[in-house]
């Protein structure tokens, strides 16, 4: 792997796009709906829950004894996630946030003229 430094400037640059990102009305409107979301029992408990069940599901599914009552149950603590407003609320601003993400990555990709994402990848046989 070739020793690539950061010049001081592109440092600079960095920093500065990391610190307008953070500053960001996605951001900002994440990091609120976070603030609102994690410290709620039910919310958190609900995602947790959920969490917990799809992993459930997939595992019943891989060895073949997934009932519909599974899925039933399932489905109803789906429902209770969907109507809760934190959770919901988090959801969105999380989503608008990766969209935001996604549409800087855009731009500097045409800047660059190459996908900027990809630099950051490694190939997963990179490191064995």
């Amino acid at each position: 792997m070739a020793n690539t430094a950061l010049t001081p400037d592109l440092v600079e640059a960095i920093e500065a796009l990391a610190e307008n990102l953070l500053a960001s009305e996605p951001f900002a409107a994440f990091d609120q709906a976070y603030a609102r979301f994690s410290p709620d029992p039910k919310a958190s408990g609900l995602m947790r829950d959920l969490t917990q069940s799809q992993t459930s599901l997939r595992a019943r599914q891989s060895n073949g004894s997934l009932s519909q009552a599974d899925i039933a149950q399932f489905r109803i603590l789906q429902a209770e996630v969907q109507d809760n407003q934190l959770i919901t609320g988090y959801i969105q601003a999380q989503n608008e946030a990766i969209a935001y993400l996604q549409q800087i990555n855009q731009e500097i990709s045409q800047w660059l003229g190459m996908d900027f994402a990809a630099l950051a990848r490694r190939p997963s046989s990179c490191c064995g």
